[in-house]
């Protein structure tokens, strides 16, 4: 799913109404329509409903709402910010149509709105996604006693004051929804963790814009949806055998850190390799063997840290840098390592720590290798603090095409950035897995794509929408609090 800019979705509604042809105020009408089944799918009627509603589009849509709320005998009320002399004329034709249903609440000043109860559904169509400086005056003022309202607030399109893409001041003020309903796809601003407040919980909802104009216009940024990765899912032939699944060689593990390289281990074979080999310090060797007996394990000399160049032409895939440390003989090895590679391969935790003291060997990692970073560790490879999380994503953007590597930016809605400037949110995974291990998981599912032979772009965009819908079906059996990386690998298939 493409996810545009605000003014690529303003041309995308003109565009639709021009070519379907269908009438602006009609368009609004469908939205409204597909935001009510969305709500009453999950509120019944005993909820009472305060609708708050500003003069433009986004309020002409929470007024054409109210009207079929009534009409399915919701208990609702009305209320107007007059921000504007004037509103818009789809809202003055919504308005015009509800008056024969209800009266509505003109407001102009903030005292004259009711406390709303705690049960009351709060549907928050102040300003929309066209919103282009903050809000100030006597909408700020409406947006600050909503927040502090006890209702559930649900924000029409996006939240009051919040910038569709582009970021806000810290002192601008913006509604907290708990749920936002989107019309169509999603906007940029809701995979941004320093808009996580202002979006809550949010879903998308179909409104039948021109699928002509979404195939035609380009963007780099896509949505990750089940149907995105179904292809990558190939059936097994019959009379495959180990070999045909790719030998994968994991490289990782220091004293006090095994377990990091059993999880990716695991995490590996579950993906599906049909060989893996883990190169381990020595004190790791039982450790190895005994926790996962499928594995072959490929001992170093060294006792306590990596520090052996393997001979790589057995192995269709490599991954390192799961509980790897940052020994000086660790750096030797991943020196010698790099510049004996010819295929990409998976690059994390110590491993990208290491690259980040010594930048020149990002040189050495061959084109289309997939890093790994949380948001600190990609900090350090650019060894530069971003001001706010719009520049991260330029950033993220730009090194991945810089350096044609493939960086999947770990969190919610982890960002898969690919050597051809697109950007792919994945839409699968939840807070629970911000547990220690869930990164090296994420690396053995990997490396274990690859050994397969899945290509570099369409492992990272699997694996980690798979790694996160493990997350989920984890999080569904012992809650996101209990959940830890071992429960994602044990949920692991598809």
């Amino acid at each position: 799913m493409k996810v545009f800019t605000v003014d690529q979705i303003r041309a995308w509604d003109a565009f639709t109404i021009a070519h379907e042809p269908i009438l602006s105020v009609d368009l609004m009408e469908r939205a409204s329509v597909a935001f009510t089944q969305w709500l009453c799918a999950r509120f019944d009627d005993r909820h009472p409903v305060v609708i708050f509603c500003g003069m433009g589009n986004n309020g002409g849509d929470g007024l054409a709402i109210a009207r079929l709320l009534i009409q399915k005998c919701y208990n609702v009320q009305v209320y107007i910010v007059k921000h504007t002399e004037r509103g818009s004329a789809d809202f003055s034709q919504n308005l015009h149509r509800l008056n024969s249903l209800t009266s509505v609440h003109w407001i102009d000043t903030v005292p004259e709105i009711q406390t709303v109860s705690a049960n009351a559904l709060v549907i928050e169509a102040l300003l929309g996604s066209g919103l282009s400086r903050p809000a100030t005056g006597l909408m700020a003022e409406v947006i600050q006693r909503l927040n502090n309202s006890a209702g559930t607030i649900i924000s029409v399109d996006i939240a009051a004051g919040l910038f569709t893409d582009a970021p806000n001041a810290p002192e601008d003020i913006i509604i907290k929804p708990a749920f936002t309903v989107s019309f169509q796809s999603p906007k940029l601003a809701f995979f941004q963790p320093q808009c996580g407040e202002f979006v809550g919980d949010w879903d998308i909802v179909p409104i039948g814009l021109s699928e002509e104009y979404a195939a035609q216009t380009p963007t780099p940024y896509f949505y990750t949806s089940p149907s995105t990765v179904f292809p990558f899912a190939k059936a097994r032939k019959k009379y495959s055998h180990k070999g045909s699944f790719g030998h994968a060689l994991l490289i990782g593990g220091s004293y006090g850190k095994m377990g990091s390289i059993v999880l990716s281990a695991k995490a590996c074979l579950r993906s599906g390799a049909g060989l893996l080999t883990v190169q381990a310090p020595r004190c790791g060797y039982d450790i190895l063997q005994t926790s996962l007996p499928e594995a072959m394990v490929l001992p170093d000399w060294h006792w306590m840290v990596n520090t052996t160049v393997p001979d790589i032409e057995p192995y269709s895939a490599i991954g390192i840098g799961p509980g790897l440390g940052q020994d000086p003989q660790t750096l030797l090895m991943l020196q010698g390592l790099l510049k004996s590679l010819t295929s990409p391969v998976v690059l994390d935790a110590d491993a990208l720590n290491l690259l980040s003291k010594h930048p020149d060997l990002l040189q050495s990692v061959p084109k289309n290798s997939i890093l790994t970073p949380h948001p600190k560790e990609f900090q350090r490879l650019l060894d530069y603090k971003w001001k706010d999380d719009f520049e991260k994503l330029n950033l993220l953007h730009d090194f991945a095409q810089k350096h044609q590597f493939i960086v999947c930016l770990k969190g919610a809605h982890t960002a898969v950035a690919l050597p051809d400037g697109t950007v792919h949110f994945n839409s699968t995974g939840n807070p629970g897995m911000a547990t220690g291990g869930s990164g090296d998981v994420l690396t053995g599912i990997l490396t274990g794509l690859l050994a397969q032979g899945m290509a570099p772009a369409d492992a990272a965009v699997f694996g980690v929408f798979q790694h996160g819908k493990a997350g989920d079906r984890a999080a569904q059996k012992c809650t996101q609090p209990a959940l830890i990386a071992s429960d994602i690998i044990n949920e692991m298939g598809w």
